[in-house]
């Protein structure tokens, strides 16, 4: 499985097969639970403590990307009305939280994890 599939799956950097996630995204009471090292080949997923808190930053980038084509959509359709906006930011935001919590966490432990791909034998 290349890198591209297997972040969009949620797999493991390092072997490319393990779950980094313990539960489905739709299991809005489970969605933010992570395994602690990969069920298949051990990875440590928090590199050191506190690691994860730079996907704050992925996040934002998710997030202002969203406001940015909520702005782009309402415009096309000649809606200028700040509070049509703020809720559709909102709401579309709310509405994603689990998914943008995943995959700023998956996207952040790929980019900056300094973890290299093992296939295994």
């Amino acid at each position: 499985m290349g890198p591209f599939k297997a972040a969009l799956s949620g797999k493991c950097p390092q072997c490319r097969e393990g779950d980094i996630f313990e539960s489905s995204a739709l299991e809005l009471s489970k969605f933010h639970k992570m395994h602690t090292n990969c069920p298949k080949c051990g990875l440590k997923f928090e590199r050191e403590p506190g690691f994860f808190i730079g996907a704050m930053y992925v996040n934002y980038a998710f997030s202002v990307a969203i406001i940015v084509a909520v702005g782009i959509a309402l415009s096309v359709f000649n809606i200028y009305n700040l509070h049509t906006f703020v809720l559709s930011v909102v709401g579309l935001i709310l509405l994603l939280l689990p998914f943008l919590f995943r995959y700023s966490r998956i996207l952040f432990l790929y980019l900056f994890g300094g973890v290299d791909y093992q296939p295994r034998d």
